[in-house]
This record gives C-alpha cells, structure tokens and sequence, in this order.
C-alpha cells in the first residue's frame, strides 16, 4: 500500500490518499503563521485505520515544517502522542516565550 500525502493549502490541511485513489484516506487540519504551524484535529477513515496512514500524514507535515523552518503546536491528541514516540521530531515542538505568570 502507497501513501500519497499532500498539503492542500486553500483547505488548511495535509490529506492522504492511498495508491493513487481519488478518495481521501485521512487528513489533518492545521492553523499556520509566519513562525508556527499548529495541528489541530487528524482524522484517518475507519478502513484505513492501522495501516500508517496517520503516521503518513504527521511524518510528512512535520517533515515540510521543519524544512520551512517552522516551529510545530501538537494541539492534536494523534500529532502529540506520534512525536512523544519519535524524539527525532520533538525538537520542531513550539516552546513559549512568555516569562508571565500568575
């Protein structure tokens, strides 16, 4: 099985697609700045669920962020949990600035 992922701008989000079928395997929705990209939400079709699908889409988003040198917002539980089990991604992990607190 062959993972096609693309990033689809105009929609915010990366989608998959599976040997070079037309119908959208999984996705993930992401909110991007000058500095920061943030995944919000991925969602993998039940019948591609298991089949790294998911993985195809973190590996490539994360891949492109830290080509365009962006930092990386894991808001999304699936996003968070995938680069907690790859350290090789968690240094693209956004850290706050701020020396606020209450």
């Amino acid at each position: 099985m062959t993972v096609q992922v693309d990033d689809v701008p105009e929609a915010r989000r990366y989608e998959a697609r599976v040997d070079g079928g037309s119908d959208v395997a999984g996705f993930a929705d992401y909110i991007r700045t000058a500095e920061l990209v943030a995944f919000v939400h991925t969602e993998v079709a039940p019948e591609y669920e298991g089949k790294g699908v998911g993985s195809a889409l973190v590996r490539t988003a994360l891949d492109e962020a830290r080509a365009a040198q962006l930092r990386v917002l894991a808001t999304c539980p699936f996003f968070a949990a995938w680069i907690a089990r790859h350290p090789d991604y968690q240094g693209l992990l956004y850290q706050s600035r701020s020396k606020v607190s209450d």
